[in-house]
């Protein structure tokens, strides 16, 4: 009989969307990792989490929360932003090594 590895975690990451803006604006990940982003919507209109760099959309409707999953990704930045409002919902998921 084989032992099977042990399944690592996927590790969890939050925005929230409040007054049509996305918190944290950068959301930092690390590099090679397949992770989870819980989107919460504060406001009182649906929006949508739209992201042609990470090739990803989801309506969240209002205050309620949506996941989605990334990765793995390369270092870099990927631009992500507020289909209905994207003036004001703007932001990045920024792929980087963890600094000491």
């Amino acid at each position: 009989m084989f032992a099977r590895p042990a399944l690592a975690e996927t590790p969890i990451y939050r925005l929230v969307l409040e007054n049509h803006v996305f918190s944290p604006s950068k959301l930092r990940i690390p590099p090679n990792t397949k992770v989870k982003i819980i989107i919460e919507n504060k406001d009182e209109t649906a929006e949508e989490f739209d992201s042609f760099d990470l090739n990803r959309e989801r309506v969240i409707f209002a205050q309620r929360e949506a996941s989605i999953f990334i990765g793995p990704l390369p270092i870099g930045r990927y631009e992500f932003f507020g289909e209905y409002h994207p003036n004001s919902a703007r932001g990045y998921v920024i792929v980087e090594e963890e600094s000491l």
